[in-house]
């Protein structure tokens, strides 16, 4: 402690023996980074000696941080304590001890002080925030200084101590990130202890309205915590009738530009308070200072603004569960907000001096903090962004930039191959449709069990796949087709790519073998009896046509009297015969034939197509 004791007086720099100071007092291992249990060592020595010289500088009745300060030729030293601080600083940013004991030295000091000595402290923290700033020192001793602050900040008066208090809050948003999340406040809680009291009773002799001095101040209770407002439809009716009666006082009584220049404390360097008198003898002589009125008017604004805030709570946004009633209540408060506010920002323009300026100001400021209410619902996303890796380029060499005769490497390359060969774009082969087989080949491979190829590797995973598959299939193979209802993509696959043992599992039941077969007799029967028919000799026909009609004694007609003879002299109809018996035999069964009969006739007819579809399809399978 002695070395450092004696160190502190030389006037030379930190640099110039810092390092060998700690190295005469530890003696570490290492020569220039110190082990954990050296740097706690070295940091109770430092600490120790700084309680000594707070010690002795309150003993002296001197100033903490002049103690031990002397005038030379032309110039002073530093005190003892700042030199100390210095030469510690000097340490840990050479990474030659701990980085945090710088911080740990100053809280220490803080804490030692009383508030006026702590402004000349604090002085030096914001002439070295810079170098306590810096990566290797900020990480290590940030919740430190956080932590001072904080504390520097609870034993301040928030109403006597504004400008510190401003100069702390300032040193932290210049030592701190913009995202950092400790300064946020992520949950918008509200100062509810921030508590404004006033008179409940009337004084006796007063000259003003007392219920309006009341209902002047109680709005500070909704000012303290807009979120009740939100909750309580009482709160919101009695905030607006009250907020109603001060705008009319206000409107009612407009300030002239005498009043605002006679009042204006803006423009001169004297100190004021954060929080007004709430006096009712005083209460006349506020309605006429325009700074006092444009404190009210901000008020309303930053509620307003903080009530139009979309997305305050689940509850507060409207949703379909909600009946008629509150989203009309709603639109009704949202009504009331906006009519509210242009009445507010009409008498802020109207307030001397220089209303419309300090109004344009105001309404900048909110459209600003819209940014940072966004930003914290988004999770406080980072502002910092990486540097774009530039290369480094040698030194002589020029970076050539290629140029592409199409615009892009691709595009010149297609060009380059027309060229070469000017038959590409005719080629019929250059897109055709790939044959059934050659489709799925690699779903059949993918099928065979002997390929050991696991399933999640087949190209039945593939969707693009199957579906292009499934167009050539509907185009080509119907048979195959219609076995993706039965067995999925797997059995659209033709029967010949399989091996035995899983073809066998895809191929027609022998129920369905037996049906089929049964319609193809049936067909083949039908086509006999009509070959059997044609094969007939004309004279037959008209023989068995007579002996017909005889039997039955039926008149012939005369129609099919003629069309007979003439069957019986030609043999068979002409065309013009046969085309006109056709169309008499059709409108004879129109006309005698009812609906249900061609109903059946119908379902025959589509029967046998259905029969002659089935036959074929499946002699292209056997096929």
């Amino acid at each position: 402690m002695d070395v450092f004791r004696s160190a502190i007086l030389q006037p030379r720099p930190p640099e110039s023996f810092a390092l060998q100071l700690v190295q005469q007092v530890i003696k570490p291992q290492k020569q220039t980074k110190l082990a954990q249990d050296e740097n706690q060592l070295l940091e109770n020595i430092l600490r120790t000696l700084l309680q000594e010289l707070v010690s002795s500088a309150v003993q002296s009745g001197e100033q903490i941080m002049q103690y031990g300060q002397s005038i030379d030729d032309g110039g002073s030293t530093q005190g003892l304590i700042p030199r100390l601080l210095d030469i510690v600083l000097y340490l840990c940013e050479k990474e030659h001890i701990e980085g945090g004991m710088i911080f740990q030295l100053l809280e220490d000091l803080t804490e030692m002080s009383t508030m006026r000595n702590c402004k000349d402290i604090f002085g030096y923290i914001e002439s070295k925030q810079d170098v306590l700033g810096k990566l290797e020192l900020f990480a290590r001793g940030k919740l430190v200084m956080l932590r001072t602050c904080n504390q520097l900040l609870r034993r301040l008066s928030k109403a006597n101590d504004v400008v510190f208090c401003g100069r702390i809050l300032m040193f932290l948003a210049h030592f701190f990130p913009l995202s950092e999340r400790s300064a946020v406040n992520i949950k918008g809680v509200f100062n509810t202890s921030n508590e404004t009291k006033y008179e409940k009773d009337p004084p006796d002799g007063i000259s003003i309205d007392f219920n309006f001095y009341k209902t002047f101040w109680s709005l500070q209770e909704h000012f303290c915590n807009p979120a009740s407002l939100t909750l309580a439809p009482t709160k919101w009716q009695k905030f607006m009738t009250s907020l109603m009666v001060v705008l009319s006082t206000f409107e009612a009584q407009p300030l002239s530009d005498e009043d605002g220049d006679a009042n204006n404390l803006e423009e001169e360097a004297a100190n004021f308070s954060i929080k007004y008198l709430t006096s009712s003898k005083l209460m006349g002589l506020e309605l006429k200072d325009s700074s006092f009125r444009r404190h009210v008017l901000v008020q309303c604004l930053i509620l307003f603004d903080y009530l139009k805030a979309p997305g305050k709570s689940e509850k507060d946004m409207p949703s379909e569960s909600m009946d008629l009633r509150k989203n009309k209540n709603r639109e009704n408060k949202k009504e009331e907000i906006m009519s509210c506010e242009e009445r507010v920002k009409k008498l802020l323009e109207m307030t001397p001096p220089k209303g419309s300026d300090f109004l344009n100001k105001i309404e900048h400021i909110l459209e600003r903090e819209k940014n940072w209410v966004w930003w914290k619902r988004d999770g406080c996303p980072a502002f910092e962004k990486q540097p774009i890796e530039k290369k480094v380029i040698q030194d002589g060499a020029k970076k050539r930039r290629l140029k592409w005769r199409l615009g892009n490497k691709e595009l010149s390359q297609l060009w380059k191959w027309a060229d070469q060969n000017p038959n590409a774009l005719t080629d019929p082969q250059r897109v055709r449709t790939p044959a059934i087989t050659e489709y799925w080949k690699p779903l059949a491979d993918d099928m065979d069990p002997s390929a050991g190829i696991e399933a999640e590797y087949h190209h039945k995973n593939n969707r693009v796949y199957c579906w292009k598959g499934l167009r050539f299939s509907a185009r080509q193979d119907l048979d195959g087709f219609s076995r993706f209802t039965d067995h999925g993509i797997e059995g659209v696959v033709p029967l010949e790519l399989l091996p035995p043992d899983v073809r066998s599992k895809y191929q027609a039941k022998p129920n369905d073998r037996s049906k089929r077969a049964k319609k193809e007799e049936a067909k083949g029967a039908s086509h006999q009896s009509e070959e059997n028919q044609i094969a007939t000799p004309a004279s037959e026909i008209d023989e068995g046509i007579k002996a017909d009609l005889e039997a039955s004694g039926t008149p012939m007609d005369t129609d099919a009297t003629a069309a007979t003879g003439s069957m019986s002299q030609g043999g068979s109809p002409t065309a013009d015969e046969h085309q006109k018996q056709s169309s008499d035999t059709d409108g004879q069964e129109a006309a005698g034939q009812s609906e249900p009969d061609a109903d059946v006739e119908a379902g025959m007819v589509d029967g046998e197509a259905e029969m002659e579809a089935d036959t074929e399809v499946d002699l292209d399978a056997v096929g």
